[in-house]
Formats: structure tokens, C-alpha cells, sequence
């Protein structure tokens, strides 16, 4: 089935963010756990599963519009140097997908794409729902609490979920 150019663009768009997405936290749980931050690197390592998730999503929805998802694009990955910067990157990530999602939401029901858009509104209830609500909240905690406060409430034993 033929998709719509304007809506491939979009899943295109979308992917390039979510693979950027999966990589950011990737670096960003890794040290996390080097820091002895393990709660924290556990909860980024399930989130970058989502992210890989999401990804897969669309690009079996880019083959079924007939279209070859281009693995070479990525939006730009932001590693920070200390725990608050990284999750407000992270944020800043999950703001950006959920704006991206909307506009391609938009887009696919301009062009009658009910089953991409179907599939788009389940990525933007995880991406504000749960990665973004998550981050916030997080940010929250540091700033009622302090970061040091916070730090010691993240390290938890090795292997040890938040």
C-alpha cells in the first residue's frame, strides 16, 4: 500500500528522533550506572527499550506505505555532564517527539491515514504519559529535595529497579 509522501516524511522525521532518543539515554544510563546511580540507569535502560520499541513501530509502518526507512539520519544526541542537565535533555527530547507527533498526527488525518495516525496517538500517550511525566517529575524531586538528597535516593543496590 502506497503512503502518502507528506506522511512518510513525518515517519521519517519521527523515527530519526526516536533512534536519537533510544541513543541519548543510552549514553546517559551508562553513566548513570558508572556514577553508582542505579535506580536512575535502570529506569533509562527500560526507557531506551521503549524508545527501540517506538522506533520498530514505525519502521514496520514505513514498509507496509511502501516506503525504505533511511537508518543514516539521526537528530542530534546530547550526553550531559551532571544528573539534573541529563534529564533536562532528556526532557527537551521527549517535548520534541510529542511536538513532532502532533504535527504528524495532524498530517495524517489531513490525509486520511487513520491507521498511521491510530498508531502515532498510542506513541504520543507513551511520550507524554509516561517518558515525559517521568522526567518531570524527576526534575520536580531535585528541586523539592536538593540534588544531593535526590543522588542518594537514586543509588540503590546494583540490579535494584527505581
Amino acid at each position: 500500500m502506497q503512503g502518502s509522501q507528506h506522511v512518510l516524511a513525518h515517519l521519517q522525521a519521527l523515527l530519526n528522533c526516536e533512534l536519537a532518543a533510544r541513543d541519548q539515554y543510552l549514553g546517559h544510563a551508562r553513566k548513570f550506572r558508572d556514577w553508582g546511580l542505579f535506580k536512575l540507569a535502570e529506569h533509562l535502560e527500560h526507557e531506551l527499550q521503549e524508545e527501540a520499541e517506538h522506533a520498530d513501530k514505525l519502521i514496520e509502518r514505513m514498509l507496509f506505505l511502501e516506503a525504505e526507512p533511511d537508518f543514516n539520519q539521526r537528530d542530534k544526541v546530547n550526553i550531559g555532564n551532571n544528573v539534573a542537565e541529563m534529564l533536562r535533555l532528556d526532557l527537551d527530547v521527549e517535548y520534541r517527539v510529542a511536538g513532532a507527533l502532533k504535527e504528524a498526527i495532524a498530517t495524517c488525518e489531513a490525509e486520511q491515514d487513520y491507521e498511521t495516525r491510530t498508531i502515532l496517538i498510542q506513541l504520543l500517550d507513551d511520550t507524554e504519559m509516561d517518558h515525559a511525566w517521568w522526567l518531570e517529575q524527576q526534575l520536580r524531586r531535585i528541586q523539592l529535595m536538593g540534588v544531593q538528597n535526590y543522588l542518594q535516593s537514586q543509588m540503590g543496590a546494583h540490579g535494584q529497579g527505581a
